[in-house]
């Protein structure tokens, strides 16, 4: 029998000797035994597995992370990392995986919105979260899922009582800071937005280049009946973070959820949005851009499952890669049996802006039910020669014209960011982030 790689017997190492909030529950010590034993028998994903076809983990393997970091609730962070000030509102903040309270912001939360820190929800009132954290592992959880079931010390538990509309957004905060060692910690978050909520979340991810941590962040998000979330992911993690993401999202007859995301940083980053429009009437946009450059890796799945009838699903996303950077753009639209009615779409396009750059787009539908409107396509090219003539017969200079060009056609994925301020600070970061065009 082969040993372990490093990562996770790392992983195996920490959860013998972790004393983890909520220990000493029966029940979920047993779900984190569960958990992992069946991360030790899968490990990580490997090329056979779709969802990770193009994200090589060889060298992520052989890495033997510290799980957690001990010195996270005292480790100064960049003041300037934490507020917005062109969109004020509470925050939570967590640094390498910790909930800092003196960073975050919650006095002004109004009443009807509650924010706990997992750790704190686990040691005040245990048994709510029974349904969320004792769950049997099926098909679809993948070794870094099954690690955070096994290992997540800390996360965001958030509530909105039916009928709220909360009116300033709520900012969450992951920061990445150095540490005596390179770090992985593992995150779960859980969001309720209650019948008729409507809430604004503002998800943020920052840090300094040489952190080379790796975050696991695994979230549930149940939207009941006529909610609505409006997610906005600004995503700038340090140069050398690998951040790993899976959001399942549920929601129910006449909710919705608009999602924008903007992907700048890390050395590895991946999201995979997997979506349920279980009830009718449901609603799931996105809208997103990543912008990639020098040996960066993302990777983004989003996964919509349309459940009830008269559904609807839209996704538009840019991708942009230059050097060796390598994007992966998956797209699959599944219409369940009985979803009648459903309306789904997907559209990927891609600029490669080196020969050495790649991105692979895979848009994909399933359809097993009756009078289903859905399509999708993908696209990869280069900057139009013509468009460029065109600009630099105008008298605009050739590198000039061609970050224009490259800042338009990712623009387009943040156009219906609100409020406008918002939006002005995500078109801000992407000029600052685009690569240079070469010639």
């Amino acid at each position: 029998m082969n040993a372990p790689a490093p990562f996770v017997q790392a992983m195996h190492d920490a959860a013998a000797s972790l004393r983890l909030p909520g220990s000493g529950l029966a029940w979920l010590d047993a779900a984190r035994g569960e958990a992992l034993h069946a991360a030790g028998e899968r490990g990580l994903p490997t090329q056979h597995n779709e969802l990770w076809k193009y994200t090589p983990l060889r060298a992520l393997a052989q890495r033997a992370y510290v799980v957690g970091d001990p010195g996270a609730a005292t480790r100064p962070i960049a003041a300037e990392w934490l507020p917005l000030p062109q969109v004020p509102g509470p925050r939570v903040v967590f640094v390498n995986g910790a909930f800092r309270a003196d960073l975050s912001q919650l006095d002004a939360l109004p009443e009807g919105v509650r924010v706990q820190s997992l750790a704190a929800a686990l040691h005040d009132a245990p048994e709510p979260l029974r349904f969320l954290l004792d769950k049997h592992a099926d098909a679809a959880d993948d070794g870094f899922t099954l690690f955070n079931r096994a290992l997540a010390a800390d996360g965001m538990v958030l509530r909105v009582a039916a009928g709220m509309d909360v009116a300033e957004p709520l900012h969450v905060v992951h920061v990445g800071v150095p540490a005596a060692a390179a770090t992985a910690w593992h995150l779960r978050s859980l969001v309720e937005l209650g019948e008729g909520a409507r809430l604004q979340l503002i998800e943020r991810h920052v840090g300094l280049p040489e952190t080379g941590h790796l975050a696991n962040l695994v979230r549930d998000i149940s939207v009941r009946e006529h909610a609505h979330l409006d997610w906005t992911i600004i995503q700038q993690a340090g140069a050398d973070a690998t951040l790993l993401r899976c959001s399942r999202v549920r929601l129910h007859d006449d909710a919705g959820v608009d999602l924008h995301a903007l992907e700048l940083g890390g050395k590895l980053v991946r999201h995979e949005v997997r979506v349920e429009l279980a009830g009718a009437r449901a609603r799931f946009t996105s809208h997103g851009a990543f912008v990639l450059h020098g040996r960066q890796h993302a990777d983004m799945e989003i996964l919509v499952s349309h459940m009830g009838r008269d559904t609807f699903s839209s996704a538009e996303w840019r991708g942009v890669a230059d050097n060796r950077a390598r994007g992966v753009m998956h797209g699959r639209i599944l219409v369940q049996p009985g979803a009648d009615g459903a309306d789904g779409s997907f559209y990927n396009k891609n600029l490669l802006l080196s020969p050495d750059a790649e991105i692979d787009t895979r848009p994909a539908l399933e359809i097993y039910a009756d009078e289903v409107k859905a399509n999708h396509g993908a696209t990869v090219g280069q900057l139009d020669d013509h468009v460029l003539f065109y600009l630099r017969s105008r008298g605009i200079p050739l590198e000039l014209a061609r970050r224009m060009l490259v800042r338009a056609f990712c623009s387009v994925a943040l156009d219906d960011i609100q409020p406008a301020a918002l939006r002005e600070h995500c078109e801000t970061l992407l000029a600052e982030h685009l690569p240079e065009v070469a010639a």
